[in-house]
């Protein structure tokens, strides 16, 4: 089998299991898949057979840069569906890159950017 055929897991560091879990499946709605106490992580149902796990770290610190993105057909339906459950969007206003909305649009894809509670930044992002 060759990678471009492999289902991916994305591992993100998590310093609070149970708090990331409320987050990941009660504001995010991702389907909760099973802990591992002995490993500390905890696992999560995406879309195709691909999965999030959540490394339980307590030191690690997140990247500075998009750790996962959820590509959705309605943007603006789903930040709106997220804000709904609590999630806070970002907002930027720097040069050649300014949101508006919490939405930037290059015509080529329009993105949204989060944070997880350990400070993963996540993003949504709709095609043009």
């Amino acid at each position: 089998m060759a990678l471009s055929d492999s289902a991916v897991t994305v591992m993100l560091p998590t310093a609070d299991a149970s708090r990331a879990q409320e987050f990941y499946e009660g504001r995010l709605g991702l389907p909760h898949t099973g802990t591992n106490d002995a490993t500390g992580e905890t696992t999560f149902r995406l879309a195709s057979g691909h999965r999030l796990v959540l490394r339980l770290l307590p030191d690690a610190t997140p990247s500075p840069n998009t750790a996962m993105s959820f590509e959705v057909g309605d943007i603006a339906a789903e930040i709106a569906a997220l804000k709904g459950r609590g999630v806070t969007f970002e907002d930027y206003d720097l040069p050649g890159f300014t949101t508006v909305d919490h939405v930037f649009d290059d015509g080529a894809v329009k993105a949204a950017w989060f944070l997880d509670p350990d400070g993963n930044i996540l993003c949504l992002h709709q095609p043009g």
